[in-house]
């Protein structure tokens, strides 16, 4: 007859272990799941957390210079025009698309501006009006081709680029207005180069511009229909397109709006540098993109936060001053920002992963 043998206290520690082991595991993935939920409701969390750690270590590392409020207000005044142009990009990269033509629109707009008034001597105010008008032209036009015409966002915008780059210097005869002649004319291209103390910090009125626009943004993209149909497209056009949202209109209007942006960033470019010219801001599409994706903004559309592309944009500066201050070499910042960027893709994909 066979007789059953107790369980021995190693074999319960053993089974007790594993339920442990089980349990852990659960525990843990609790916490994963928790916090890739954090990071889908508040997408601009990382990137707040890298640019708070980016300001803490430069500033252990370089002392009390680097909290003043001229460094602070010197790196907004910097990141001004990138900011801009970032919130352009990033209303477009939501709806999974990209625009290469950025900076060249933007370039575009000011030369206008600027041609308008000094070449055919209208009044400033048109002048303007006719800048903010290219801007939008160029944008709808990118808009069309790609809502209407389903071409790649990417070859449309590329293709744009090339076009308004060519326009902007033969429009121009490749000619600089002079800062000084603007100032006496034309003052009112330079207003937003207004500076104007906030305590003990400058500001000008780009910089309120620039924060006021993202703010704006922000809230139009998380609490109107509009941005609702913005991420719906990014994330699935044809799921959008069966729920009733007009996905060629939205693509549509979200050209239009990254156009007349830029022609706005175009605006205040004159009023940080001063003068106008055809050859600044041509590597703004990519500064603009980089901010993006250091923002958190997915390049797959459909998820991340305009306040990230400020972010974005500020870690950018924080880590330029920062670098400069330290006396390092200039290219450290491109290799320090590279990273930045393979590391908030690589965040990207394992939120998508954990998600799914």
């Amino acid at each position: 007859m066979s007789t059953t043998q107790p369980q021995s206290d190693f074999e319960k520690g053993l089974d007790g272990s594993q339920e442990s082991v089980a349990e852990f595991e659960d525990h843990q993935k609790g916490i994963v799941g928790r916090l890739q939920h954090a990071l889908h409701v508040n997408p601009a969390l990382v990137p707040l957390i890298v640019l708070v750690a980016s300001v803490v270590l430069f500033g252990m590392l370089i002392g009390q210079r680097f909290f003043s409020p001229f460094a602070m207000t010197l790196i907004l005044q910097q990141v001004q025009i990138v900011g801009i142009v970032a919130a352009a990009q990033s209303v477009v990269i939501l709806t999974a698309g990209i625009d290469l033509s950025v900076g060249a629109i933007m370039v575009l707009s000011s030369v206008v501006m600027g041609q308008f008034t000094f070449r055919y001597g209208l009044p400033v105010e048109i002048a303007i009006l006719a800048g903010l008008s290219v801007g939008m032209i160029c944008g709808a036009i990118n808009g069309w081709l790609v809502a209407y015409v389903k071409l790649p966002p990417f070859i449309v915008t590329l293709g744009m680029w090339q076009i308004v780059l060519a326009t902007n210097f033969l429009y121009s005869a490749n000619e600089t207005i002079r800062g000084q002649d603007i100032e006496d004319n034309a003052p009112l291209l330079q207003i937003f180069g207004t500076k104007f103390p906030v305590g003990g910090a400058t500001l000008t009125l780009g910089v309120i511009f620039m924060l006021g626009l993202i703010f704006t943004m922000a809230y139009a993209l998380k609490h109107t229909a509009w941005g609702r149909h913005v991420y719906a497209v990014g994330d699935d056009p044809e799921a959008a397109e069966l729920a009733g949202v007009n996905v060629k209109g939205t693509l549509m209007s979200v050209y239009l709006l990254s156009g007349l942006i830029c022609a706005f960033a175009g605006w205040a470019m004159v009023g940080r540098i001063g003068s106008i010219s055809p050859t600044v801001g041509q590597l703004a599409n990519i500064e603009s993109i980089t901010a993006v994706v250091i923002g958190g903004i997915s390049l797959f559309g459909g998820r991340g936060s305009v306040l990230g592309a400020l972010f974005g944009a500020l870690i950018v500066g924080v880590f330029t001053l920062g670098l400069r201050l330290l006396g390092a070499d200039a290219q450290w910042t491109f290799l320090l920002i590279g990273a930045l960027i393979i590391g908030a893709v690589a965040v990207d994909q394992w939120i998508r992963k954990v998600s799914t």
